[in-house]
């Protein structure tokens, strides 16, 4: 059969393929794996000599790991986490634009462009690649710590920005040209958008939230392993093109509010899991399908600029990012981790790229420094992401700025001087409201148990304390954070947060200054579990099964019987 007969074939074996030995390649120089991806795309791309895959092609598969992992995204991220850090991250991503895009128009301005290409330039360089942040996120078990959620959540706002700027492209571009008449073509284009992106939300919350889970269950009642994986990706593959086609939505905001509403079945991590192998596959293809539209000449004609755009990317982004962070009163580490999540460029940056010169407004020279810069980019940010601890501790380390920023005084890093004194000794200090620990609090009220609330997330400390709740916001593996939380009057200990923490060191805190104290542990490793129970810290729960179990062994004790299941005592 001839070569050029089977594209779609050709395309994925020389993509997967050549992916496969410079990605081990990559790795054994110590390098990320993507940057041996993005380089089997460069070879196979049309701009380098020998083998030329389908660019077309690939760009659509590529489309299809983007659309598979925004679903499990969305599988991760329920609409509660993003509006937890709505108060950062809505603020912060429209500032953050609004900054990188002057800075990227005002470059492209000093080049000699026209207004509308300089400002599709900034808009394409203001914008961070989801796919590319999960990824180093996911590499370092981030993705559901609070520094995690609030840079996905940055991200999001982000894309949902880009959502509206694509639609705007177009009448735009004609406002830009002076054509008479189009202001108010702009303003109904702008007011169909609105219209589109809410209905299409509105549907997914209210019908999809309902049916969709439902469906699944369906599907896993009838026992065959095979419906189950085509249910979960033709859902998340039909739900964004239908998002794509009926309210103009992209595909990866559909594929991610596909994933928010499965979120809600009780299947939603075998949904995850099943849908892992494919998310990785597609999440390969992105990374090579972005080498193809790499033209390296670009790096010896143009060096000065492709070195400007980088530094824009790397680092006036990423500074601008965590002075805004800082603004907000949030610690040196969150603003440095949200630094590094916005430090490359990807997805909708090729997407607004691609518009841009297809409107005439955005020169092919721009749209090649664009692709220059995120592949640059991208393989540097795994970098930089392993330098945050290592930058964070320099900077305190020499900058008595920083020592006295991250030392100041905020209003919800303490209890207030009229808390009650219930609260301040023999009280139960509780690390986590999330899932596990809204149960337990609410428990301990219902009991009248006084409770002191640690938390790091800011927005949810300022709820409680709206309610009149006493909470402290902070990282409870800080001493000074388990002080203010009068951890040594305390009579129990309970962390219950459902990110990963270091359970140890607050364990260790907590017997130093109150050796009585009791402590009641939640972990997320099965090794560090069994490790804690061999020292005899505590009691202590492995994830929300075992906690159930503890929680079933009470009432069964209660009763004068025993849970006889396995892993229903805790040490």
């Amino acid at each position: 059969m001839p070569e050029h007969s089977v594209p779609l074939i050709a395309t994925l074996a020389t993509g997967f393929g050549l992916a496969l030995v410079l990605g081990i390649a990559a790795v054994k120089l110590r390098l990320p794996a993507l940057v041996g991806y993005l380089l089997a795309g460069v070879l196979i791309g049309p701009h380098t000599p020998g083998y030329v895959a389908d660019v077309k092609l690939a760009a659509e598969l590529a489309e299809i790991g983007v659309m598979l992992l925004m679903f499990g995204v969305g599988l991760h991220f329920s609409l509660g986490d993003l509006l937890s850090v709505k108060r950062i991250a809505v603020p912060g991503a429209v500032l953050q634009i609004a900054v990188a895009t002057a800075m990227g128009a005002g470059l492209a301005s000093s080049w000699g462009w026209a207004p509308g290409g300089a400002l599709v330039f900034g808009l394409a360089l203001s914008v961070a690649s989801t796919v590319v942040l999960l990824r180093a996120l996911e590499a370092r078990g981030a993705v559901a710590s609070m520094n995690g959620r609030i840079a996905v959540g940055w991200l999001i706002v982000e894309d949902l920005a880009m959502v509206l700027a694509l639609v705007l492209l177009p009448p735009l571009a004609e406002v830009l040209g002076a054509t008479a008449g189009s202001g108010g073509n702009l303003w109904q284009t702008l007011a169909i958008t609105l219209l589109k992106v809410a209905a299409f939300i509105a549907f997914m919350l209210v019908v999809g939230h309902r049916v969709f889970p439902k469906v699944l269950w369906l599907v896993a009642r009838t026992g065959s392993r095979e419906l189950f994986t085509l249910c979960v990706v033709a859902a998340a593959l039909g739900i964004a093109f239908g998002a794509a086609k009926l309210f103009g939505v992209s595909f990866a905001l559909g594929a991610f509010f596909a994933g928010m509403v499965m979120r809600e079945s009780e299947f939603s991590h075998r949904a995850a899991t099943e849908s892992l192998p494919l998310q990785e596959a597609f999440a390969v293809l992105f990374f090579v399908s972005v080498g193809m539209l790499f033209d390296p000449r670009i790096l010896i004609d143009e060096p000065l600029q492709v070195l400007a755009v980088v530094g824009i990317i790397v680092v006036g982004k990423s500074i601008a990012a965590a002075a805004l962070v800082l603004a907000l009163r949030y610690p040196l580490n969150t603003a440095l981790t949200v630094s590094a999540s916005l430090a490359q460029i990807g997805e909708f940056s090729f997407i607004l790229a691609t518009l841009g010169v297809s409107l005439g407004l955005l020169p092919v020279s721009g749209q090649s420094l664009i692709v220059a810069g995120a592949l640059i980019s991208i393989a540097l940010n795994p970098l930089v992401f392993a330098g945050v601890e290592p930058l964070r501790r320099w900077i305190l380390d020499r900058s008595d700025l920083a020592r006295k920023a991250e030392s100041r005084q905020d209003p919800y890093a303490e209890l207030p001087m009229s808390t009650e004194r219930k609260y301040l000794e023999g009280q139960v200090v509780l690390v986590g409201h999330g899932r596990v620990g809204r149960r337990i609090a609410d428990a301990l009220d219902r009991h009248g148990i006084p409770c002191v609330i640690v938390d790091q997330n800011r927005e949810v400390v300022e709820d409680l304390r709206d309610r009149g709740k006493p909470a402290v916001c902070g990282d409870a593996a800080e001493p000074a954070v388990l002080i203010q939380a009068h951890i040594a009057e305390a009579a129990v200990l309970v962390v219950a947060a459902d990110d990963p923490l270091d359970v140890r060191r607050m364990a260790d805190t907590a017997r130093t200054l109150n050796p009585d104290i009791g402590i009641v542990l939640r972990t997320h490793d099965a090794d560090e579990s069994e490790l804690l129970r061999a020292d005899g810290i505590g009691t202590v729960f492995l994830g929300e099964n075992e906690l159930a179990n503890g929680m079933a062994s009470h009432v069964l004790a209660r009763l004068g019987r025993r849970n006889d299941e396995p892993g229903a005592q805790a040490a």
